[in-house]
């Protein structure tokens, strides 16, 4: 199978991996031929690049800054965005057939180009739909419901929909509320896909070689919270849980990642003076989840106001690394069921600040044989449910009944 996959983002090898990536070198030794296209920031690149990375052919397209920017630009590449890909995707590969068209959202705004490459190469696509946009923007409130704005974008959701001949969501609750609020899909053209990544063997380091690097003391259990730090993610919870437990010697919070609303932790650890808090800048995947290995427990925080299922993706790596999960949630996410299926952690409702406080001392104090079955328990419900293989037989039985 020849597969077009226009990616969101794509890191360069030295960058370190993604689940996106895992999937695009999977697609690739399971014999299929994978050519990702791929937005690039102006301030990395100054031309449009075709290169081979992984094995695998990318077509690097100069757009604009999407990441780490604020609304209005992100708002700006994003609407051009399609257009600049159409260009390059006409001069670089119109030579080439494929199979099949593979794509994710977000962005919301990429119907066009989904709808171009369908036509110029005569093959169907498939979704793998990440984000639920605009309303999960209507939730945190950046975007007002019924506004031209929030009009604007519902509009390209639903041409979004309509360019997928398949729409692979992240989990049952995903798919069911994506049916019930789009009654003109097909059920049939909405499947489960979840999110999926190379499971690496299992090692438990024996010593503790980046806690030491990072002056974290041995005696402290140390809570990871790995990744984008935005408005998702509810950073209000995280700073009470910094203020709370800054006198907790046998806990140390340690956050790496960046986000717009980053500089609000590394605040609230200096304005509280808490010594067992430490914020740390993006690392590359493999240092990031060698310092995941010699952490204890691993944190997934979502603001209480969603009303849309989300299913974060960095459990995974807490999963893969075998440490238990404190899941602080909305109540409308089917994560919850995640965690009391696997056994992997413990759940409690975002908005209740001292029922994350609780549940941060509760395993905190849990004998280590207890913590270390926890997180046992996560490794194998990963290993049976979210290797990046089942992404790509559910792509191959997709592709054989098209």
């Amino acid at each position: 199978m020849k597969i077009l996959y226009i990616a969101t983002s794509f890191p360069p090898p030295h960058k370190g991996e993604t689940i996106y990536t895992d999937l695009a070198c999977a697609l690739r030794e399971a014999g299929h031929s994978v050519t990702v296209v791929v937005p690039e920031g102006s301030s990395l690149h100054t031309k449009t690049l075709r290169l081979t990375e992984r094995g695998l052919d990318v077509l690097r397209v100069v757009v604009g800054e999407y990441y780490n920017v604020s609304f209005l630009k992100k708002g700006i590449t994003t609407l051009k965005m399609p257009f600049m890909m159409k260009r390059a995707v006409k001069k670089e590969l119109i030579d080439m057939g494929f199979d099949l068209v593979l794509f994710e959202s977000p962005p919301v705004t990429s119907s066009s180009l989904v709808a171009y490459c369908k036509k110029l190469f005569c093959c169907p696509s498939f979704l793998m739909l990440k984000d639920i946009f605009p309303q999960n923007a209507v939730d945190l409130g950046i975007i007002k419901k019924g506004s031209p704005l929030h009009w604007y974008f519902a509009r390209q959701e639903k041409r979004l929909y309509a360019a997928a001949d398949t729409i692979g969501c992240m989990s049952k609750g995903n798919r069911e509320y994506v049916l019930a609020h789009n009654p003109a899909l097909s059920p049939e053209r909405v499947v489960l896909f979840p999110n999926t990544k190379r499971i690496s063997p299992l090692a438990r380091p024996k010593r503790f070689p980046e806690r030491e690097r990072l002056g974290i003391p041995a005696h402290t259990r140390v809570f990871l919270f790995g990744g984008n730090m935005g408005r998702p993610q509810f950073v209000d919870l995280l700073c009470k849980g910094v203020k709370a437990c800054k006198d907790d010697e046998n806990i140390f919070l340690l956050f790496v990642g960046r986000g717009t609303e980053r500089g609000r932790i590394q605040k609230a650890i200096e304005e509280s003076g808490a010594k067992n808090a430490l914020l740390v800048d993006n690392l590359p995947r493999d240092q990031y989840e060698a310092l995941g290995r010699e952490c204890d427990a691993g944190l997934v925080i979502l603001n209480p106001r969603f009303t849309i299922p989300n299913y974060p993706s960095r459990i995974l790596s807490y999963m893969e690394n075998a440490i238990p999960v404190l899941a602080a949630t909305d109540r409308n996410t089917d994560f919850k069921a995640l965690i009391e299926e696997s056994g992997c952690g413990i759940w409690c409702w975002s908005g209740d600040e001292e029922g994350f406080v609780a549940a941060l001392r509760q395993l905190a104090v849990m004998p280590k044989e207890a913590l270390e079955a926890m997180g046992r328990r996560g490794r194998v419900y990963l290993e049976e449910h979210f290797d990046v293989s089942r992404s790509v037989r559910l792509l191959e039985q997709y592709a054989q009944m098209k």
